[in-house]
């Protein structure tokens, strides 16, 4: 869960550190104090984009900084170690972003991609904001929303690889079909590979031959340096190198009583001369292997001649024809069998067809199953709720298409009917914005929990209700918190006054400007401030005694 929570010149805030433990934490304030300051710097820690906007008149970055505990959040925890970002079971998470929009993030110190931050996150913290009913608008949210609620993962998982399988086989079918004249097309085949066979294709081959062809093509000039070389080396004349190394050793050996050093000279003069010695035996074996040969440097000619035209023929440099003698090896050796191919494809094809509909219709009881319960659950939520006709259900419509659909056999569409007697509609032609606030909230309701998300946060969900329902919602979010660490921001003192803790943004101006704080709230402050919001800017003693009995409710 969300242990602490740093904010450094962030939007109106300036510096606030912030403490969480478990439950349900709510946070208040007057309408554009920033309440939602903390939703949204969950969501930037969260690898939301923002623009350098949000850094505080003046400052040059703003900087977010949150700590986690993992005892509740194995997958995170996991993704820690598979990423490898593990540091003693700990989880800092931070960010910056510069007032010129550059960004940056950490992962227990170390550097970090955004998406990376997104990942993890999205294993610590859920949040759901105050426009969160619109995506439950659309099926494809509705399908997720519904999974996510049933533990459809591993189901869904099955279901996507069947048909990925499926579709991979189709397609080496159609490439198969779709080659046309499998005869002629082997044929032409065998005939590029026959030009290819007798050549040297090996890249060590190649620069052998090239080596070769130099070697002959400059074998005259080789021989005179050799020649050269050899007559210097043998000492056959006094310019000899080795008369020279024997002159000098001579030379200096007359001094050497006068200078002991030059008795280290002598000895490695004596090495030179063997290394000469040595140096000479292999020019003499150079140049015995010499020879001038017209007839074998055409030959090479020859066949660097016709390397060099496979390679213009293919397209490659001559280096690169050992690979396209692999390649059409591999399409020979497949067209060979490719009418055995073709014939045992269809019964491929035809069993992952099973497959996929076998795992699709294991996902799909999986999903009725679970579309029963959330409808049960929701509906009696939608009751209590102040909607006592209304009804919810999860409706099933089959996919209609030949192929196999990696997201199962069927989608779903949320149903309402918000009175008795009225038949059930799907969710986005509800027109009350009213009735559409608290059906989605009860649908969120019902559905959470059964992830393993630990840190869940709401940003003004509860907008639109008030009264009994408010003290209804604010009753099932703490429910909610006694087994998630629950954040809500709202403007609802019955919501506000079920929290396990109650943090209050207010603004206040320093330095000639204005800035959010967030303070902790004790009881008194606490009722106060739950006075406040039932009473407005005039706090009356009976808002205050309201305001006792809500805590004293809880």
């Amino acid at each position: 869960m969300l242990t602490h929570l740093a904010i450094r010149n962030f939007a109106v805030a300036t510096a606030t550190d912030l403490e969480f433990g478990p439950g349900l934490t709510v946070i208040s304030g007057e309408t554009g104090a920033g309440k939602s300051l903390l939703v949204d710097a969950l969501g930037f820690l969260s690898g939301q984009r923002a623009d350098s906007g949000i850094v505080r008149h003046g400052a040059e970055r703003a900087e977010l900084h949150a700590e986690f505990t993992l005892g509740d959040a194995a997958p995170a925890l996991q993704w820690l170690r598979d990423n490898e970002f593990d540091e003693d079971a700990a989880c800092q998470l931070r960010r910056t972003l510069r007032a010129d929009g550059g960004s940056r993030a950490w992962i227990n110190g170390r550097p970090a991609t955004i998406a990376q931050l997104g990942e993890l996150a999205g294993r610590l913290v859920e949040i759901h904001g105050q426009h969160e009913h619109q995506a439950l608008l659309a099926r494809a949210s509705q399908l997720a929303l519904l999974d996510a609620q049933a533990g459809n993962a591993a189901l869904l998982s099955a279901v996507r690889a069947a048909a990925s399988q499926w579709r991979a086989l189709h397609e080496e079918r159609e490439t198969l079909a779709g080659i046309g004249d499998v005869a002629e097309r082997r044929d032409w085949l065998r005939h590029q590979l026959s030009e290819l066979d007798g050549e040297p294709l090996d890249p060590d081959a190649i620069d052998a031959l090239f080596a070769s062809h130099r070697r002959h093509a400059n074998a005259a000039g080789l021989i005179q340096t050799c020649d050269s070389a050899l007559e210097r080396m043998r000492g056959e004349d006094a310019l000899g190198l080795p008369q020279a190394l024997h002159a000098l050793r001579s030379e200096l050996g007359r001094m050497r009583g006068h200078e002991p050093k030059l008795g280290e000279v002598d000895a490695l003069l004596d090495a030179a001369v063997i290394q000469l010695d040595e140096a000479t035996r292999v020019l003499e074996q150079v140049r015995d292997d010499l020879d001038i040969d017209p007839d074998q440097l055409a030959a090479f000619e020859h066949r660097l001649a016709r390397l060099h035209e496979l390679a213009r023929k293919h397209r490659v440099t001559p280096e690169g024809l050992a690979d396209v003698q692999t390649r059409l090896t591999a399409e020979l050796e497949q067209l060979e069998g490719a009418d055995d191919r073709l014939r045992a494809l269809d019964g491929e094809i035809n069993a992952a067809f099973d497959r996929w509909r076998q795992a699709a219709a294991r996902l799909g009881a999986a999903r009725r199953k679970a579309g029963k319960a959330l409808a049960k659950a929701t509906t009696g939520l939608i009751h209590e709720l102040g909607m006592g006709g209304g009804v919810f259900d999860v409706a099933f419509e089959p996919v209609d298409h030949p192929r196999p659909d990696p997201l199962g056999a069927e989608r779903v569409e949320f149903m309402v009917s918000a009175n008795a007697g009225q038949p059930p509609r799907p969710l986005r032609k509800v027109a009350s914005g009213g009735e559409l606030s608290r059906i989605s909230l009860a649908i969120e309701v019902a559905a959470l929990g059964h992830d393993a998300v630990p840190t869940m946060v709401f940003d003004e969900v509860d907008s639109g209700i008030g009264g009994a329902v408010a003290d209804i919602v604010g009753r099932k979010l703490r429910a909610l918190g006694e087994n998630r660490q629950v954040l809500c921001v709202t403007h609802l003192p019955q919501v506000a006054a079920k929290g396990h803790a109650h943090y209050r943004v207010h603004k206040a101006a320093s330095s000639g400007a204005t800035e959010s704080r967030v303070s902790l709230l004790d009881e008194a402050a606490r009722a106060e401030e739950l006075a406040r919001m039932l009473g407005g800017v005039e706090v009356s003693s009976e808002a205050r005694a309201a305001a006792r009995r809500l805590l004293a409710d809880t």
